[in-house]
């Protein structure tokens, strides 16, 4: 795996499964949410908010007390969006072995302090 750092890091626990026994795969995908927004905030130096989340694969499990990591970068810059594609990667509890557990694109628009979009290179006073 790459040199990188994750925006999100977080054990999953009993109440994030689904009736089946695996993570719940909304849980996942709000994990990835979160750590793309930190990304979206930060570049956009504001608030971001989602408006769409697109290209979702699940191509791996994982089980309570794995360990997630969600790497994101920008894919794509609009005149008031960003692009993030997220990668949401799990550690086995008692060990290293690593699994990509899900991927996804999230568009996020930057807003204004009235909540209105504003431009990508237009930071918030």
């Amino acid at each position: 795996m790459p040199d990188r750092s994750p925006l999100i890091r977080v054990t999953a626990m009993p109440t994030d499964l689904n009736p089946y026994g695996g993570v719940f795969g909304g849980w996942l995908m709000s994990q990835m949410a979160l750590g793309a927004g930190s990304l979206a905030s930060r570049e956009g130096k504001g608030k971001a908010v989602v408006v769409s989340a697109t290209d979702f694969a699940f191509p791996g499990a994982m089980q309570v007390g794995d360990e997630l990591s969600v790497y994101c970068e920008i894919a794509a810059r609009g005149n008031t969006s960003l692009s993030i594609t997220a990668e949401a990667i799990a550690r086995e509890r008692n060990g290293e072995a690593e699994t990509k557990v899900a991927q996804g694109t999230f568009k996020f628009v930057l807003l204004d302090e009235n909540n209105r979009p504003r431009a990508v290179s237009q930071a918030l006073a």
